[in-house]
């Protein structure tokens, strides 16, 4: 019998499949499977136009057989089966894909999707195998034959005897190397959970001998081993079913199966696109925050099928960034596949999907804001950030996209208000959507810089999260309305004549101003009378983009220890501090200095700042006690 060789190309293809191209090994059962898959619905097809075959589901099917003794793997199939000529062209030459051919010729009809289409799936085999034997027998055929090859060598194809119709594959498993188990892929509990990893929805039976136990009849206490074939993938896929089929717990256990968490999602979204690509997706907003989910180690992405079997498990381009706490799977049959089928191109179906699911996503979360707020807001207690940071990034990109989505503390409801909620109250008059930042909610309540906006009757948005204010700085305004930090120059609010102090007292207070600045040294751009405050002393205020907040924020990230805001300070000259100052002002310039620097170092504790010299701090206080 002659060896025949692959051509020269197909050789260094072999051996790139074998090296390179797929990255675990197990992949190769997912693609024997496939192609067995394939090998069946050649026939269902055939049924389609010859009325002299039947097609009985009941008859096919796929059968896996390890054999630990002979160190063999069978995996057989019920299928169409390949003649002499076929073996030749379709393992003899790699990337010849007998699949994407019988499925090019027969795309107009109705029926199953054919699965291979690169014809390399095959040659997988040679990662897990010494020798790779294949024995089958056509449809309409007497005669069987059997390719058989070692590798790059070659292969070689003889008739010999089988008496079914169909393919079997017979895999010579390799020895156990230093870092590579082969045995396991002779155990049957290592192939019932990749079948099941890879190609639990193949519709046909995957069988295979499966070795149990149960209590042995007229005993206590004792069991017996006994095997039997089973049926080892589920076949029909959760997202293939009628929506009205399925209940909550179909879907809970769905998620609980596929282990997308623990927790109990707040929301399932059920897809069937058949518009420009058609694809099924179910998505699950979960109700907990994975625990590393904010670290670098967490992944997102959906686990993704084409008709069926599992391609990726994390394909990270179906999610934007700022959806990724969503879990779920996605299945087409319109996707480009590489090679491989481990990695996809970039192609149009694949973003068409990927937009259409940013879309449902951003819909499923207006409406259930909309219908179940206490649902709503448990979820943005989880993932809230998530939404704000998708704001802030990308430079504003998303922002359209995510804006109605956000919700913010309120001095006025005390609890979470959207920005569409805020607007829609704002009294007349009022220009600015106000907004506090601070460590918490309970410091923020207390900050100095409220007290005019809160005087005036008009609500502040609390921001407690450290990148609230980096968002609104991208977003910029909402409806037409400009956020303003109620620590910002300009309130928008008109003092009350009454307030207004003469000509004379401003030109003497700017002189004590001017002389308060110089004593701080160049620690703030200016010292003014404050607008803003009514009861307090004295707080600090900002100029420019770069709020305290904010400065506090960059200044704990590597790198950014020298990130300063240009800080205002602010003396209320209606509190009795301010006669104190003055005093001091026109008697003792050394008592001046005290309280300026007492004050400032004030300003920097309501602002949770640190004090630059807290002992020279205390002492102040004690000369002032003395």
């Amino acid at each position: 019998m002659v060896k025949q060789q692959f051509k020269a190309e197909s050789k260094r293809l072999l051996e790139m499949m074998i090296h390179s191209i797929y990255t675990q090994k197990e992949i190769f059962l997912r693609e024997l499977i496939s192609n067995a898959s394939d090998a069946i619905d050649k026939i269902y097809y055939r049924a389609l136009t010859d009325d002299a075959l039947v097609f009985d589901k009941d008859n096919y099917y796929i059968q896996v057989t390890p054999d630990k003794d002979k160190r063999t793997l069978t995996i057989s199939d019920t299928g169409i089966g390949m003649t002499r000529e076929e073996l030749e062209e379709h393992l003899g030459i790699i990337a010849k894909s007998g699949s994407l051919a019988f499925k090019n010729e027969n795309e107009a009809k109705d029926g199953h999707n054919i699965i291979g289409q690169f014809g390399v799936g095959f040659y997988s085999a040679f990662m897990v195998a010494d020798v790779v034997t294949v024995i089958s027998k056509a449809l309409g055929s007497d005669t069987a034959y059997k390719w058989e090859s070692e590798g790059a060598d070659g292969y070689t194809i003889e008739p010999c005897e089988k008496a079914t119709i169909g393919t079997d594959i017979i895999l010579k498993i390799k020895e156990n190397a230093d870092e590579e188990r082969y045995d396991d892929f002779l155990e049957p509990y290592r192939l019932k959970a990749i079948i099941k990893k890879y190609s639990d929805f193949i519709r046909y039976p995957i069988k295979m001998e499966v070795t149990s136990s149960r209590p042995k009849e007229g005993a206590d206490n004792e069991f017996e081993e006994y095997s039997e074939v089973q049926t080892v993938n589920s076949m029909i896929p959760i997202w293939r079913k009628n929506r009205n089929e399925l209940t909550d717990e179909d879907y809970n256990n769905f998620y609980m199966e596929k282990h997308y968490g623990f927790d109990t999602p707040i929301k399932h979204i059920h897809i069937r696109a058949d518009g420009a690509v058609v694809y099924n997706a179910i998505l699950y907003i979960p109700e907990n925050t994975p625990f590393d989910y904010y670290t670098k180690e967490y992944e997102k992405g959906l686990e993704l099928y084409s008709n069926g079997v599992l391609i990726m498990n994390k394909c990270a381009d179906l999610l934007p960034d700022y959806f990724s706490f969503v879990k779920g799977m996605v299945d087409s049959e319109d996707l480009s596949l590489n090679i491989s089928r481990e990695m996809l191109q970039q192609d149009r179906q694949l973003k068409q999907i990927a937009g259409h699911i940013k879309n449902r996503i951003k819909s499923e979360l207006q409406s259930l804001l909309k219908d179940d707020r206490e649902k709503y807001e448990k979820f943005f207690k989880s993932f809230g950030r998530q939404l704000k940071f998708g704001v802030y990034s990308d430079y504003g990109a998303n922002k359209d996209t995510l804006q109605d989505l956000l919700l913010f503390s309120s001095s006025k409801e005390k609890k979470l208000v959207s920005l569409a909620e805020y607007v829609e109250r704002m009294p007349e008059g009022q220009k600015y959507i106000y907004y506090a930042s601070g460590e918490s909610i309970e410091r923020i309540e207390k900050l100095p810089q409220t007290e005019l906006v809160l005087d005036k009757g008009f609500e502040i948005l609390y921001f407690a999260d450290d990148v609230d204010e980096f968002a609104i700085k991208m977003l910029m305004n909402y409806k037409e309305k400009e956020f303003r930090s109620v620590s910002s120059g300009d309130l928008g609010i008109e003092e009350e004549a009454s307030e207004k102090p003469s000509e004379a007292e401003e030109s003497a207070n700017k002189e004590l101003f001017e002389q308060m600045k110089e004593l701080l040294g160049g620690k703030v751009k200016n010292v003014i009378a404050s607008k803003r405050l009514k009861t307090h002393p004295v707080c600090l205020s900002s100029e420019g983009e770069l709020t305290v907040e904010m400065e506090k924020i960059l200044r704990a990230m590597p790198g950014s220890e020298n990130v300063q805001a240009d800080k205002v300070l602010e003396i209320n000259v209606h509190h009795d501090v301010f006669q104190s100052l003055k005093n001091a002002q026109e008697n003792d310039r050394e008592k001046l200095s005290l309280y300026t620097n007492l004050l400032y170092n004030q300003a920097l504790l309501i602002e949770g700042l640190p004090v630059q010299d807290p002992v020279e701090f205390t002492n102040n206080i004690c000369k002032i006690m003395r």
